[in-house]
């Protein structure tokens, strides 16, 4: 810990351990230390100001009245002012005078001093203050109280080295809990967006000037051909941050208005969390893990592209994973690295494919085999034949639902006898977004609509509002929503005799007490963890 923050913990007066607990939750969450001050109660934002101005002598500045110098744009454009919650006050010969609402990031005072080329000192001023600033000093209007200007920040140029401003993009990204980048060129400039808990945000338009300066460096970093604009590519780079190391998956394609990026962010963080942190109720949780205490079968996990997924598989993987397993996994890409397991990455341009790969693990004799997705005929029949050889066998597939998905394994030609031999369960998932647990605000819910859902008695429901913490979306995280099939005798015999599978639902609703996916989220909205809109869109009844 800086010498800075150990004499702002002094000057608190907190303990060891409620320091260690603070730090820790800075470290989970990513967010700045203030904020989590503030928002654990240690401090109010008054005294947090009140502690800085009289015990580490930074002045605090009232924005209400201040009147900005519009020279300094140029200096200081929008997006930094945006990253770092700062805006320019003044400039003497040596020196800009930067008003921040936070004080304590010691690098970010480091990157500003480097990016404007000069010393910077702080002042502090209210969060609040900072944001109604930076939408007066740099948005469209006429609003003299803060001397607005009229060029859309989109067309004045960057100025800054061109690398700096990459690794600031980076590192916001990771702060705005990001799980992607999309750098897209544009007609007259180039667009960047994050997607955050599954929606895309715009962050920031820059000029076109700018657009293959940064495309060049993303290369660069990338291990990407930097001469070759005409195909697609893919590189990786890794980024620590905040002690934690992140892994950026960066695919290319060309555009009518040049190569759009696609940067995908890999927190490894989330290889440590169990299906009930993913979000697994108690009763999906206990039938995933007697389908995996199988020597052998088949496991599939359901749902469309950007579902969950691949990080349920490899929960699922983490807990099977021992010293007396031989696990192998085939993917494409090996989306982490798992200690103690053998993870081979496909090749089909080298005569690697799925296929042969797994003709050649069958013969080292595993115990549990992972197929990242099963994407066509070959790979379904493989696993099958895999799964009925006395291996236990995981893979995805993309289907509507948990029953569905019975159906999808039948379409890519497996036969309904084997189908129904092998499969020991199929589970569907969805990513809903969590209330934002620091701005939710309670609701009622129509009575009928709530008697359709068969919610009654203690549940109480919540809708986003937004505020400050979530970056005034109301969300802040996203909980997985599943349903579970476990086969047994009764659905094999529906298989085999291509019986409807609307006979599979009437019996597991009947004998299996089987919860939809809508029950799941009609039961995670009943606890307030998601609003009922969002129940309603991610979850639906087959």
């Amino acid at each position: 810990m800086n010498s800075l923050k150990e004499q702002f913990f002094k000057n608190t007066h907190a303990t060891e351990d409620q320091i260690g607990r603070l730090l820790a939750i800075q470290k989970k969450k990513g967010l700045s230390l203030r904020k989590i001050l503030v928002d654990e109660g240690v401090l109010s934002e008054d005294s947090l100001a009140s502690l800085f101005s009289g015990r580490f002598y930074m002045p605090a500045v009232n924005l209400s009245n201040f009147k900005f110098d519009r020279g300094l744009i140029d200096l200081f454009p929008e997006y930094i002012s945006r990253i770092y919650s700062a805006v320019p006050l003044f400039k003497t010969p040596n020196t800009l005078v930067v008003a921040t609402s936070e004080p304590l990031n010691i690098l970010a005072l480091d990157d500003l001093k480097d990016f404007c080329r000069c010393n910077v000192a702080l002042v502090l001023s209210n969060e609040n203050e900072i944001a109604f600033a930076i939408e007066g000093l740099y948005g469209k209007g006429n609003d003299d109280k803060y001397n607005k200007v009229d060029t859309p920040v989109s067309y004045r140029m960057i100025s800054g080295p061109v690398d700096k401003l990459v690794d600031i993009l980076l590192a916001h990204a990771l702060k705005k809990r990001a799980s992607d980048i999309h750098i897209e060129p544009e007609l007259d400039c180039l667009r960047i967006r994050y997607r955050v808990d599954g929606l895309l945000q715009d962050v920031l338009k820059a000029p076109k000037t700018n657009q293959n300066p940064i495309l060049a460096r993303l290369k660069m970093i990338s291990g990407i051909d930097i001469s070759e604009n005409r195909i697609p590519q893919d590189g990786k780079f890794k980024v620590k941050s905040g002690g934690q190391e992140f892994e950026f998956r960066v695919s290319s394609l060309p555009t009518a208005f040049g190569q759009k990026f696609v940067l995908h962010i890999v927190d490894k963080r989330i290889l440590y969390e169990g299906l009930r942190d993913l979000g697994f109720s108690e009763a999906n949780t206990r039938n995933i893990e007697l389908a995996s205490a199988k020597l052998s079968g088949l496991i599939l996990i359901s749902g469309p592209v950007g579902s969950g997924k691949t990080t349920t598989l490899y929960s699922i993987l983490n807990q099977l994973n021992s010293s007396a397993k031989h696990i192998v996994t085939i993917e494409d890409p090996i989306e982490y690295r798992l200690g103690g397991i053998t993870q081979v990455q496909a090749r089909p341009d080298e005569g690697l494919d799925f296929l042969s790969g797994l003709r050649f693990i069958i013969r080292q004799n595993p115990d549990v085999i992972m197929i990242d997705q099963l994407r066509d005929s070959e790979s379904a029949e493989a696993a099958v034949k895999a799964a009925l050889s006395g291996k236990l066998v995981l893979s995805t597939v993309q289907s509507e639902g948990a029953i569905s998905g019975i159906s999808r394994l039948i379409e890519m030609g497996v036969e309904p006898f084997l189908a129904a031999s092998s499969l020991n369960m199929i589970c569907s998932q969805r990513l809903a977004r969590k209330n934002c647990l620091k701005c939710r605000k309670p609701v009622d819910e129509p009575k009928d609509l709530l008697e359709k859902a068969g919610l009654h008695g203690k549940a109480r429901f919540y809708a986003a509002k937004g505020c400050d913490y979530c970056n005034h979306t109301g969300f802040f995280g996203r909980v997985a929503v599943s349903e579970t099939l476990l086969i047994d005798d009764a659905i094999r015999d529906i298989i085999i005799n291509r019986k409807p599978l609307d006979e599979i639902r009437k019996y597991a609703l009947k004998r299996l007490e089987f919860k939809s996916l809508r029950d799941d989220a009609f039961l995670k909205a009943g606890e307030g963890l998601i609003s009922f809109d969002e129940a309603l869109r991610v979850s639906s009844e087959e």
